[in-house]
């Protein structure tokens, strides 16, 4: 198989969010809270009991994510500590009810699947009937800010892949632009006056129109996220942005946008401004966790597995507390899973990257090991373990 992300239409009102309950930590006259004042009982925390004159020793001039004059991003609750979140040590949620439908069923081809030296995949060896979207995952921004191919033979492949409907009636091919390794500055810069949105969309609609794309997926990883080079006015620009982008493709072609599940950040989408404007959202259920959370200061070298129902869950509760229809809300899977040598994993022969396999290099692992997957039954994943240092 490909890197090819499953996306199925999800109708399901789920879940809650779990960021952060009370701050946590002792402290002392010398030693500062990472998070909160110090009281004079040596605990860091929020409000009076923490930071008020008389009560505090040190870091007393420390802010709050949230209180009484800021509110938390996204409609989620600030908790009596000072923290945002959704859990019932913040607000409460209660259990919701709803129905699923897989009306669309939308799947992304990595081109990177084109150079793999084993397990190849090119546009011919997608089934075309499986699909109701197959989206070519990526376009860049070039610095001119016009859609910029993302490798030398994109050219080749553009044509192959929208092909593909000449055999599947009713399938729609899609144009992803950004992803994880194009960052957050070039489309910080593009958004940010309406003559670069405006060169971009000009372009958008050239490239779709010469290579016979029925649309667009924007996946800018992530807007105001200042550890991907974004600003605060990504925010309101980006909501700009899909407004006149789908001024300019009306109902000839599709506008979607990729949205993270992690709180930290989904609050730097507007996603009741953009609703109006987007035919539905890809909401990524996954890598969630991987090897970057080695470098956390807050969780150290926790292993977890990338995806899992109770934080697919958590995140979804974002959008319904936004009121985003779930008919315009399309949950993401991965056919990889992430692998762990308490570090990133041994790289796959195919995909050769470290902390990553393909559906089939796992597989390939269950079989000449003869392993037998584990399953967590409350996070809905499965793990395996070999060799004594792989997982």
């Amino acid at each position: 198989m490909p890197l090819l992300l499953l996306f199925i239409s999800l109708l399901l009102r789920l879940g809650q969010l779990v960021m952060a309950n009370s701050p946590s930590g002792s402290c002392s006259s010398t030693e500062d809270c990472t998070s909160g004042c110090c009281s004079t009982s040596g605990f860091c925390g929020f409000g009076p009991t923490f930071c008020g004159k008389g009560n505090c020793t040190s870091s007393c001039d420390a802010k709050a994510e949230c209180g009484r004059d800021y509110n938390c991003p996204l409609n989620v609750c600030c908790s009596q500590y000072g923290f945002c979140g959704t859990t019932d040590e913040f607000c409460g949620t209660g259990s919701c009810s709803g129905s699923s439908s897989d009306t669309r069923i939308v799947g992304y081809y990595s081109s990177s699947a084109y150079t793999r030296t084993c397990n190849f995949w090119s546009p011919e060896n997608i089934d075309p009937g499986l699909w109701t979207h197959l989206i070519y995952a990526f376009a860049l921004i070039g610095s001119d800010y016009r859609i910029a191919q993302g490798t030398s033979f994109d050219i080749e492949l553009y044509p192959r892949f929208t092909g593909l409907k000449r055999s599947s009636a009713g399938l729609s091919t899609l144009i992803s632009v950004g992803g994880w390794d194009e960052g957050g500055k070039i489309f910080s810069d593009m958004v940010s006056t309406s003559a670069t949105r405006s060169t971009f969309i000009n372009s958008v609609m050239s490239f779709m129109a010469t290579y016979g794309f029925d649309g667009i997926d924007l996946d800018w990883e992530y807007p105001a996220a200042l550890d991907r080079g974004g600003l605060a006015a990504d925010t309101e620009n980006y909501v700009d942005l899909v407004k006149e982008l789908k001024a300019a493709c009306g109902t000839r072609y599709t506008v979607t946008v990729t949205l993270p599940s992690s709180y930290w950040y989904l609050q730097g989408f507007d996603v009741s401004g953009m609703e109006p404007y987007v035919d539905w959202f890809h909401f990524m259920s996954y890598d969630i966790h991987g090897t970057w959370d080695g470098n956390s200061p807050y969780t150290k070298s926790v292993v977890q597995p990338h995806t899992n129902l109770t934080e697919i869950k958590e995140g979804l509760d974002l959008l319904w507390r936004n009121n985003i229809d779930s008919q315009k809300v399309v949950l993401g899977e991965a056919f990889y899973g992430r692998s762990f040598t308490l570090s990133g994993g041994n790289p796959g022969k195919c995909t050769a990257t470290s902390g990553i396999l393909s559906d089939a290099e796992i597989q390939e692992v269950i079989s000449e090991h003869g392993l037998t997957p584990m399953f967590d039954e409350a996070a809905g994943i499965k793990y395996i373990v070999w060799n004594d240092n792989q997982w």
